[in-house]
Parts: C-alpha cells; structure tokens; sequence
C-alpha cells in the first residue's frame, strides 16, 4: 500500500511525522498524478490547487479495480468499502 500525496515535502514531511503513518508515502509536488487520475481542480469551495480525497485500488496488470473520488475535502470512503472492494 502506497499513499500519495500532491503537496510540498515539507508539508508531507510533517504530516508523516505527525501522524506516524504504517505505510510509505509517494510527493506529488508538480500534481501530475493527481491529474493523471482527474482527482485535482485548481479551484475549490474550500482550497486551491488541490487534489480531491481519492483511493485507487490498482492491481499487477495496472487495472484500476477500484475507485472513490470524493465531493469535498472531508468525504472519504470507509475502512470496510476499501476491504471489501480489496477481497473482491
């Protein structure tokens, strides 16, 4: 499992510290994959140049097998929408 993360690496650095996150972290500074994967809109209702909340299920043959892109900075999907999607 792999995260990745349109923002500075400062800004990365300390979330990771802040959080002590169990998986590794991927910086998408320019925001290319966020484009990649029509997840980032320069303007917002609540920020600017920044990526909606996203997960991407990817499997070896690079199919996506699933996917969530929120509305809004705060919608994710739940922890048992993930597992299930991951077991099918």
């Amino acid at each position: 499992m792999v995260g990745v993360l349109p923002q500075n690496r400062d800004a990365v650095r300390r979330y990771i510290e802040e959080t002590g996150l169990p998986f590794d972290i991927l910086i998408d500074e320019r925001r290319e994959m966020a484009k990649a994967y029509g997840v980032w809109h320069r303007i917002g209702l609540d920020a600017w140049n920044i990526a909606r909340p996203a997960v991407f299920l990817i499997d070896q043959d690079a199919s996506i097998r699933y996917s969530f892109i929120g509305d809004s900075q705060r919608q994710y999907p739940t922890q048992e929408e993930i597992v299930a999607a991951a077991d099918r």
